[in-house]
């Protein structure tokens, strides 16, 4: 299992996702993200022009109006994710958003979205796994990866709960 979680908004099984696009940790910077938004916004190009939908990881909230809170994307710079992930780090705390501020298209298009909470011991993201994969695009802040088999993706919203399982 690569993640679980018990902080989720959406339904169904996903079983044809294998591109992750993450954060990488330690180049993070709060008073980087406009930047990271405009990398962000390249990569779903990418991920546009191949018809493909990828997993996205980072900390603090995506599309936040507070560029201190997380990356301040609009839905058009996201768009081909088909799994929105919001973790916490050490000194940058998250409060789950219950996907206010995308609320419309989460929920119309059955897009995933998580919380992965360092101080929630039930929940967990193997990084681990994430830095074992090859990388296929690196910016200055994101890692494009692969895994060799798609991903299953488990999202039950009556009960919250997600998960993500390496095959």
């Amino acid at each position: 299992m690569l993640l679980y979680t018990n902080q989720s908004l959406g339904n169904g099984i996903l079983e044809d996702i294998s591109d992750v696009v993450y954060i990488d940790e330690q180049k993070f910077s709060k008073l980087e993200t406009v930047e990271m938004a405009r990398e962000i916004n390249y990569l779903n190009t990418l991920f546009k022009n191949e018809n493909k939908k990828y997993i996205l990881i980072g900390p603090g909230r995506w599309g936040t109006s507070d560029r201190f809170l997380g990356v301040p994307v609009q839905w058009s710079e996201i768009s081909n994710a088909a799994v929105i992930i919001e973790t916490s780090m050490e000194g940058y705390p998250l409060d789950f958003s219950h996907g206010s501020h995308f609320f419309h298209n989460i929920t119309s298009m059955n897009i995933g979205y998580f919380a992965v909470r360092n101080e929630n011991r039930n929940c967990f993201l193997k990084r681990e796994k994430l830095e074992d994969q090859p990388v296929i695009h690196a910016t200055k802040y994101f890692r494009h990866i692969r895994f060799s088999n798609p991903l299953t993706v488990i999202m039950n919203g009556s009960e919250n709960e997600a998960a993500i399982m390496v095959k």
